[in-house]
């Protein structure tokens, strides 16, 4: 093998050094020298977008994120104020000659940072605070009783009323009398009087107060009543409309047939006192045609509501939020799934879990099955054929029979006994919140509306201009509401906005929100989260949607000038959607930025201004700069040195080291086609699958093969397989599990599948003393081995003298951790070296006792591969422990490297190896279930990864992976297709057989077939 020595020094002469260079043209890195990088010069030209790639652990990261980001973190810090710069002096610089032309650094990385539950997709992108303020400016209240808009009369609107009829007609203008509190009607009509008031009307009868008062009397009915002796509860009791005569006058028109001005202010004067007078009521009365009442308050229908303002479309505070469950979306009540668990049965076969005891048959299920038919109820036919106002009707009951609302009713009343105590706990869950259906907000939120595009019933199969379906009405008047909104998927709130028209003085109002909305909405179509809902909870995000949100956050913000570091942001994307990712990328580009990507997805490589592949390999024997330059279409390398122009825009660069980036792409290395599929006769079968968008869709599921589970972004296939099958799986086996998602029935060979096993992206650990040799049980080996050295025996130390989870020989300052925490009060918390044991985790002494020249803080520093070295001869049963993290790829990672520096895709691989390392107790009957086990991989390793997969299925387990990869995809026995699209449109099974099946499909059929179809 040849030496790294030897050919690390470009074949072509010596390209133009970095120092020449404008820093005003690139942003210049000379001499990484951050963790395994070899000192290596970097000129990224700027405003480009720059792809780096090379193997998992060559480097890329080092250079962007320890090196670049570090770099424009710390400049950023050091322009703050003293109390944030009395830290610098602790913070180390990356190891590097200089780095000129950083702008401001922006990391997009691959963490969900975020655990609060009110955070969502909504607040995350910045698109719920639009449309709050939106609803608040140019929404409508609409009455949920007639429908009818909701607004306060003002003083112009009465007076336009009036005029609204022929000059010489007469009007009365009036207003309530209202008896205060402790005062009599006499007490009242006196201050009438004394307030120059002449006139009140009494049952449309105008009479004067004098002769009331005169009278002392007031004959209502036929009943005379003493005034001193009527009060605001007698007017209430007899029904007695009183009201006072403010004005009464004759509609005058000038000769052009505008209204008098001078008629036109008496009677604006007149109505503003009746307002005043009438606790904001005013009654005009057109004599001999018609009354009509106006309110200067905002009320309809006997309903008083609140004006839209932006606290209250605020879930997070507590006026906005929903008042039965305080804004959470959640409330602990009945689960409609509990009480009618199986869907295929009908309330004649017992759907109606509660109601099949003798009992409570007899009084609540027998009306119903006997009155049934004078309502036209089927009570044969199964409940999913129910349309949903039948299914609506079996809990709100009608006067045949009572429903499931007033059962659960009568059984919390008799919770006094302790049976009804145990029967309401079984059909009790966390559900959706009946009130806020979800949404957080409180109810009255839902009758501010905008206008709907579609004037057409309910909206059903309309499509807006692009071809998107537009969403459904929420079916009340007037619109929708901001909680029909954030209930739908983004690709149909966008289409709303794209179609959407406002009245003239509205629009001027909401113009520049509307702009802002539907560029973010936009943006989150591009990166390929249309299926997600503005009302999703941000941590139950992956990786690959979180950072996308991010980034579609950027581009709403849109920066100019920055640097932006992007971590695999291909993520979960099927190959359909990564190319609408990249146009984001290039939009933030346009717009003046550096666009860095970390990137191995090919479709990314090949729109990038710049690869830069760093390698060749892993660990130690990565970190050179292998390659830069431009992939061009036909995948010809440019073979220039650096241009002459020191100015120059782009740099090509080209060494002798072994590029397995550019071999992958001109084809000289592959991941093989297997030469035979594996067939299986044993299945589990999942019927009735209904979770989310799942459209109860039936599965069979080969056991002892590899099975791929593909589709586009949103299409179910996590939902099938994580919140369904997995729990289900779980639950029939008898392991405790989440609840599962909704299914029919579980068949088949489950009894052949002896453990189920997720490896999925969740961190290896919770503590960040946690590590890969921990995880995988080396370290127990290890610490013993040191405990049996010569300085250990004489000291008495014992192996947990050499674990840093419990006290004894690690440093007491850090805990073990290696590192210290310093919380920054306006920024992110700072992690610097401890200062007690130098970053080495344990005590001087403990570090005296050696391994052939190693103590165990060195020991724990080294990658995998140097520790199979290391331990080969000395100890082999060490090295053979951990081959398993070389044989998934992971050899470039480092012993002791803590659990929650670990990427997604390397957690999962570090479980991986786990169970390729120990004797597995049920070796061939475990099913193995994988979420996108290529997350952070080049082609590289994807083979090796695959020979990984491919040895559990040959000692009998089966394998089931959820993934995106073409290379993964062709090597399947089995494809289990979901689709056609995300969201609301996928959830449908479109394709089952092996690739080679798949790719007879016809061009246009299936997403995945046409990628697929250049592989096979």
């Amino acid at each position: 093998m040849t030496s790294l020595k030897e050919t690390e020094r470009p074949t072509a002469s010596q390209p133009r050094s970095v120092d020449q260079l404008d820093p005003k043209q690139f942003i210049i890195i000379k001499g990484a020298k951050v963790h395994n990088l070899k000192g290596i010069d970097v000129a990224i030209p700027r405003n480009k977008l720059v792809v780096l790639t090379g193997l998992s652990g060559s480097g890329k990261s080092s250079l962007a994120f320890d090196t670049l980001f570090a770099e424009g973190q710390r400049m950023y810090v050091e322009s703050l104020s003293s109390y944030a710069r009395q830290f610098l002096g602790r913070m180390e610089k990356p190891e590097v000659e200089y780095i000129k032309g950083v702008s401001p650094a922006i990391a997009i990385e691959q963490k969900v940072s975020t655990r609060n539950p009110r955070s969502t997709v909504g607040t995350s992108t910045e698109i719920y605070d639009y449309l709050k303020l939106l609803f608040a400016r140019a929404g409508v209240t609409y009455s949920p009783v007639s429908g009818r808009e909701v607004k306060r009369d003002t003083v112009t609107d009465v007076v336009n009323y009036i005029f609204s009829f022929e000059a010489g007609q007469r009007v009365m203008i009036m207003t309530p009398l209202l008896i205060h509190e402790g005062r009599s009607l006499e007490y009242e009509l006196k201050i009438l009087l004394q307030k120059g008031y002449t006139r009140i009307v009494v049952d449309d009868e105008v009479l004067q107060i004098e002769d009331v008062l005169a009278s002392e009397k007031l004959t209502v009915k036929n009943e005379a009543l003493m005034l001193n002796e009527i009060g605001s509860n007698t007017l209430f009791a007899h029904h007695l409309s009183l009201e006072i005569l403010i004005d009464r006058g004759t509609v005058v028109v000038d000769e052009e047939g505008q209204p008098d001005e001078d008629t036109q202010y008496r009677f604006s004067d007149s109505v503003q006192t009746a307002f005043n007078e009438g606790d904001c009521m005013c009654r005009v009365d057109v004599v001999g045609k018609e009354s009509r009442t106006f309110s200067d308050k905002f009320e309809l229908d006997g309903i008083a509501f609140e004006e839209p303002s932006v606290n209250l479309f605020t879930f997070n505070n507590p006026y906005g939020a929903c008042r039965r469950c305080d804004g959470f979306g959640k409330v602990l009540g009945i689960d409609p799934d509990l009480v009618i668990p199986d869907k295929n049965l009908s309330v004649f076969e017992g759907a109606i879990m509660p109601w099949r005891s003798e009992k409570m048959s007899e009084e609540f299920l027998k009306p119903l099955l006997r009155n049934g038919i004078r309502f036209d109820f089927p009570i044969h036919r199964p409940y999913k054929e129910l349309s949903p106002n039948e299914q609506e009707l079996l809990w709100t009951g009608n006067h045949y029979f009572s429903g499931l609302n007033s059962f659960f009713q009568f059984v919390e009343s008799q919770t006094f006994k302790v049976q009804y105590r145990v029967m309401l706990s079984r059909y009790r869950g966390k559900t959706t919140c009946p009130e806020c259906r979800g949404s957080r907000l409180r109810k009255d939120a839902s009758y501010v509306k905008l206008p709907h595009p579609n004037p057409s019933p309910l909206g059903r199969g309309q499509k807006d201009p692009d071809g998107s379906p537009l969403p459904e009405r929420g079916g009340d008047a007037g619109g929708v509401s901001i909680t029909d909104l954030v209930l739908m998927p983004i690709t149909q709130t966008a289409a709303f906005f794209r179609t959407i028209e406002l009245p003239a003085h509205q629009q001027q109002v909401a113009n520049r929100i509307l702009i802002e909305i539907r560029n973010r909405l936009d943006y989150m179509e591009r990166v390929g989260l249309g299926y997600l809902t503005l009302n999703r909870l941000t941590n139950s995000l992956s990786g690959g949607e979180y950072q996308r949100i991010k980034l579609a956050t950027s581009l709403g913000s849109a920066l100019v000038g920055s640097m932006y570091i992007l971590d695999e942001p291909s993520i979960g994307l099927h190959p359909r959607d990564t190319k609408r990712l990249v146009s984001v990328l290039e939009s933030l580009r346009d717009m003046g930025n550096t666009v860095i990507v970390v990137e191995h997805e090919e479709e990314v490589m090949r729109a990038a201004d710049q690869l830069i592949d760093i390698g060749p390999d892993a660990g130690t024997l990565g970190g050179h700069l292998v390659f830069q330059g431009r992939i061009s279409d036909e995948l010809k390398v440019k073979s220039e040195k650096l241009s002459d122009d020191a100015n120059s825009s782009l740099i090509t660069h080209h060494s002798s080291l072994k590029s397995h980036t550019l071999d992958f792409l001109t084809g000289r290395e592959t991941v093989p086609v297997p030469s035979f599929r594996r067939k299986s006769t044993n299945f589990i079968e999942l019927k009735g699958a209904r979770e989310n968008n799942l459209k109860d869709v039936d599965v069979r599921i080969p056991l002892n093969t590899l099975t791929v589970v593909t589709g586009v972004s949103g299409s179910g296939k996590s939902t099938l397989i994580r919140k369904v099958l997995y729990p289900a799986l779980m639950r029939q086996k008898g392991d405790a599990a989440e609840e599962a998602g909704k299914y029919t029935e579980l068949t088949g060979s489950v009894d052949r599948i002896s453990a189920i096993e997720m490896i999925d992206q969740n961190p290896i650990g919770k503590s960040s003393r946690s590590n890969p040799v921990t995880y995988i049980k080396a370290y127990d080996y290890l610490r013993q081995v040191m405990a049996e050295q010569g300085v250990s025996k004489s000291r008495g130390y014992k192996p947990s003298h050499f674990s840093f989870n419990v006290d004894g020989g690690r440093c007491e300052v850090c805990q073990g951790e290696g590192e210290v925490k310093i919380e920054m009060q306006f920024m992110a918390d700072i992690y610097l070296k401890c200062e007690g044991c130098g970053g080495k985790r344990f005590k001087q002494e403990v570090l005296e006792v050696t391994l052939r020249d190693k103590n165990v803080s060195d020991i724990l520093d080294m990658t995998v591969d140097e520790a199979i070295e290391f331990f080969r001869d000395a100890e082999p049963k060490m090295a053979d422990k951990l081959l398993p993290l070389q044989e998934v790829g992971l050899g470039y990672i480092g012993l002791g490297q803590s659990a929650n520096t670990l990427s997604g895709g390397e957690a999962q691989r570090v479980k991986l190896a786990s169970f390729l390392g120990k004797g597995n107790p049920n070796k061939g009957g475990t099913l193995f279930i994988f979420d996108e086990p290529t997350t952070g991989l080049h082609f590289h390793d994807i083979r090796k990864l695959l020979k990984a997969i491919n040895a559990l299925v040959d000692q009998g387990d089966s394998v089931l992976i959820i993934e995106h990869n073409m290379e993964v995809i062709k090597c399947a026995d089995h494809i289990i297709d979901l689709g056609p699209e995300g969201g609301e449109t996928g959830g449908y099974i479109t394709f089952t057989g092996t690739p080679e099946d798949m790719v007879k499909l016809s061009e246009g059929q299936n997403y995945t077939a046409d990628f697929l179809r250049g592989k096979v």
